[in-house]
């Protein structure tokens, strides 16, 4: 698969592609005889997933330092549930944080409901 197709299957740009290739998210990608990358079942996988972490907050160097364990092997087994539960432990703080905005901007719709009402009466 070519990176345009793979940049719209994603909804990334080629230029954030060829970031990842260059600095480790992604293995170097095939290039077809014309020397234009052609991407395998396995380089979606792994971008699948690299997408998903970036989702949900990875920063690209724990990223990096998790996909870097994964490739060591089973002995760093626990060091990489570490990381996820980590990054995990982030993900939950940011829903605390977004729970706590949706709740005041509630409260402010509301109150501007509240006020709009009297205007109109």
């Amino acid at each position: 698969m070519k990176i345009q197709e793979v940049s719209e299957m994603f909804e990334l740009t080629q230029d954030t592609l060829r970031y990842y290739e260059k600095i480790g998210l992604l293995d170097k990608i095939q290039k077809d005889k014309s020397g234009r990358r052609d991407y395998q079942e396995s380089d979606l996988q792994r971008l699948e997933f690299v997408k998903c972490m970036r989702m949900a907050g990875l920063s690209i160097q724990l990223l990096q330092k998790y996909l870097n364990l994964l490739e060591k092997g089973e002995e760093t087994l626990e060091e990489r549930m570490n990381v996820l539960i980590q990054a995990k432990n982030e993900l939950l703080k940011q829903q605390d944080h977004i729970q706590s905005s949706l709740k005041r901007l509630d409260y402010k719709i509301e109150h501007c409901c509240e006020k709009l009402k009297g205007f109109n009466e």
